[in-house]
C-alpha cells in the first residue's frame, strides 16, 4: 500500500479559518477526501465553555445523520466490478487490475443483501454519541427524565435511534423513552421540496459545474494503471464513470469492517483524492448550499424542520423537566439545515467556486456518518424566563450569526425571532 491510512482526530475549525489548506488535511489523513462517506471523528478534546453563573443544561433538541451504512445501489459495486471483470475476459487488464477487481468482490460480498444498511460501526458510532451527550449533560438525563425519539422511516436511520436509546437506558434505566419512525412526520423529517430541488442545477449552473469538473480530470493516470490494453479501455470503458465508482468505493472501506483489511487509496495519488473531494464540495455546495447560481434557496428545504424545531423546543420549555427531543435523518438534511441555520459562517454565498473551499466551505466539516447538531438549552430553574442555549456541529462548539454577549451562547429568544422571521419571509 502507498501509506498506512491512519484515521485522525479531526477538529472540527469554523469556517472563517477554515481553508488553510485542504489538500494538506487530506494528504495526512486521506478519509477526509471522502465527503459524506467521512466516517465519524471524535469531537475536539478538551473542556467546553461554561454557562453564565446559576444556569443549568435542562434540554437537548437534536437532528442526527444515521451512522456509518453500506453504499446505496446495487451498481455501486456490480458496475464497477462488471467492467474490470469483461476487460479480464479480455487479457486487457495489468496485474494492478486484477488485484483491484479482487478487492471490489470481497466488498460487494461483505455488502451482498446489505446495500444503504448501518454498519457495526455505524452502530457504534450513535452508543457513543449517546454517552458523551449524558456524560456532557447529565442533569437533562436524570431521574426519570423523558426521550422523545423519531426517524425516519429509512432502517439505517431506525437503527441509529434505537442504539443512542439503547445507550441511554443502559446508563440510567429510569429513563422514559418513546420513539416511533412514521410518514407522518416525513414533511419535516426528510421534507421532499419538489419545487424548490428543481430550481437547484439550472442549466447555467450545470454548465458551471461541468466546466469546473472538466478543469480537474481525475481519471487518465488510472487508466493506465488497471489496462494494459490500452486500445480496449478507450473502445469499451467510460473512464471518467470508472474512476468515480472506485473513488466512492474507496471512501466508503472506511465504514465497513472491511477496512480492517482493504483498501482503494492506493490506486489515487493524493493530487487525485483532493480534486476528487474538490470536485464534490462544489457539488454539495451547488444542490444544498446558498449556492447564489440557483437562486440561494436550497437550505429553505429545512424550514419545516427548523419550524418544528422552535416549536417543540418552545413547548418543552414550558415544563419543568423536558429532557430531549431526538430525530434521526440523513446528510440531505443535515447539510441544508447547517446552512439554513448559518453554523460556522455556512450561509456563505460565493458565486466563483474556486473561491469556495479558500473561503472555508468545506464539505467534510458539516455531514460525516452520523453527523448531528444538538441544541442544549440552559437556564437556572423552570421560573427563569432567560433561556440560553449553544449549539454543538458534529458534538463541537459553533457559532451562528446572531448577535451575543455570552458566547458561545445565545438568547433563545433572540433566536425564535430571527429565524422564524427568516423562514417566514421565504416565497417559494
Amino acid at each position: 500500500m502507498r501509506k498506512t491510512i491512519i484515521a485522525a482526530i479531526l477538529i472540527f475549525t469554523p469556517a472563517s479559518v477554515g481553508a488553510q489548506s485542504v489538500r494538506k488535511e487530506i494528504s495526512e489523513n486521506l478519509h477526509l477526501s471522502a465527503s459524506n462517506h467521512l466516517a465519524y471523528p471524535n469531537p475536539r478534546p478538551g473542556a467546553m465553555t461554561a454557562p453564565p453563573d446559576g444556569k443549568k443544561p435542562f434540554y437537548i433538541s437534536h437532528y442526527g445523520r444515521h451512522g456509518s451504512r453500506f453504499l446505496i445501489g446495487k451498481d455501486e459495486y456490480d458496475a464497477p466490478y462488471s467492467t474490470l471483470a469483461k476487460a479480464d475476459s479480455a487479457g486487457a487488464l495489468t496485474d494492478t487490475g486484477r488485484d483491484v477487481m479482487r478487492r471490489i468482490a470481497a466488498l460487494r460480498d461483505e455488502a451482498r443483501g446489505r446495500l444503504g444498511e448501518l454498519t457495526p460501526l455505524g452502530a457504534r458510532q450513535h452508543r457513543n454519541i449517546a454517552r458523551r451527550m449524558y456524560e456532557r449533560f447529565p442533569e437533562v438525563f436524570a431521574g426519570n427524565a423523558n426521550i422523545d425519539a423519531k426517524s425516519t422511516v429509512v432502517i439505517r436511520c431506525i437503527l441509529s435511534m434505537e442504539n443512542e436509546l439503547l445507550q441511554l437506558t443502559a446508563l440510567n434505566p429510569m429513563i422514559n423513552t418513546t420513539h416511533d419512525a412514521s410518514e407522518h412526520d416525513m414533511y419535516y423529517m426528510n421534507f421532499n421540496d419538489k419545487k424548490l430541488k428543481a430550481k437547484a442545477r439550472p442549466k447555467s449552473a450545470e454548465r458551471v459545474y461541468r466546466e469546473f469538473c472538466n478543469a480537474y480530470p481525475t481519471h487518465k493516470r488510472l487508466m493506465t494503471v488497471l489496462f494494459a490494453d490500452t486500445a480496449y479501455a478507450n473502445r469499451n470503458v467510460d473512464a471518467e464513470k470508472l474512476s468515480d465508482r472506485l473513488f466512492k468505493l474507496a471512501s466508503n472501506i472506511q465504514n465497513c469492517e472491511s477496512r480492517r483489511d482493504i483498501t482503494l487509496y492506493d490506486i489515487f495519488t493524493d493530487e487525485e483524492l483532493y480534486l476528487n473531494w474538490k470536485k464534490n464540495n462544489v457539488r454539495w455546495y451547488m444542490t444544498y448550499g446558498a449556492c447564489p447560481l440557483n437562486g440561494g434557496t436550497q437550505p429553505f428545504t429545512q424550514r419545516n424542520l427548523l419550524r418544528r424545531i422552535i416549536e417543540e423546543a418552545d413547548s418543552c420549555i414550558a415544563l419543568p423537566k423536558p429532557g430531549a427531543t431526538l430525530r434521526f435523518g440523513h446528510e440531505t438534511m443535515v447539510l441544508p439545515l447547517t446552512c439554513l441555520l448559518g453554523i460556522n459562517g455556512y450561509d456563505m454565498e460565493v458565486s466563483d467556486m474556486e473561491k469556495l473551499e479558500k473561503k472555508g466551505w468545506i464539505n467534510y466539516r458539516i455531514f460525516p456518518m452520523a453527523a448531528n447538531i444538538q441544541f442544549i438549552f440552559y437556564r437556572e430553574g423552570p421560573d427563569d424566563d432567560d433561556v440560553i442555549f449553544k449549539v454543538l456541529l458534529n458534538e463541537n462548539e459553533a457559532t451562528l450569526p446572531l448577535k451575543t454577549n455570552i458566547a458561545p451562547y445565545y438568547r433563545w429568544k433572540d433566536f425564535r425571532k430571527y429565524y422564524l422571521d427568516k423562514i417566514n419571509s421565504f416565497k417559494e
